[in-house]
């Protein structure tokens, strides 16, 4: 019995260094493979991020620039109503009461134009502009300076840096 114990032990050392053999090898594996899987994984979560980060920024921008596109597209439509608008305030009538609606119905409308950030481009005094202004014609005046704008035809708008309607102007010199 002494020699079965011993071929026991012997057996039983011997599972037990081969179990602790694979123990080590798959630790010493899972030590190395998941650090690399880390390094990879980590790399692509980052460019992941990135590309996430870009996309929310772009889709923004592609947003506002729709927006300010079609609210100039319903604006440019309601600019000859607001000219028209103008016009009447600077005819003389016997009603004055006439006048004061018109007065109030331009100011509305103006109100809510500015609500939305649509501005009236300056014109008298300031210098020709191409970007902001279309010269129809010009005049010679000794009083103004050069490029100088003389006279408004036709007001001009615009949303920020987005003209919407070129004022129509007379340039002096």
């Amino acid at each position: 019995m002494a020699e079965n114990e011993k071929e026991n032990l012997k057996e039983n050392l011997e599972e037990n260094l081969v179990e602790n053999q694979s123990q080590t090898v798959e630790t010493n594996c899972k030590d190395m493979v998941p650090k690399q899987d880390y390094e990879e994984l980590e790399d692509r979560y980052k460019r992941i991020l990135a590309e996430f980060e870009n996309y929310k920024k772009r889709s923004s921008k592609e947003r506002e620039g729709l927006y300010n596109s079609i609210l100039s597209d319903v604006v440019e439509v309601i600019l000859p109503v607001v000219d028209n608008l103008e016009n009447a305030v600077k005819i003389e009538t016997q009603d004055e009461e006439y006048k004061k609606g018109i007065e109030l119905l331009l100011k509305q409308f103006k109100d809510v134009l500015a609500s939305k950030g649509v501005e009236e481009i300056k014109t008298i005094g300031e210098t020709f502009d191409p970007e902001l202004h279309e010269a129809v014609s010009s005049v010679q005046d000794g009083n103004l300076g050069e490029k100088e704008i003389a006279e408004e035809y036709r007001k001009g708008y615009k949303i920020g840096n987005k003209v919407i309607r070129h004022s129509m102007v007379v340039v002096a010199n």
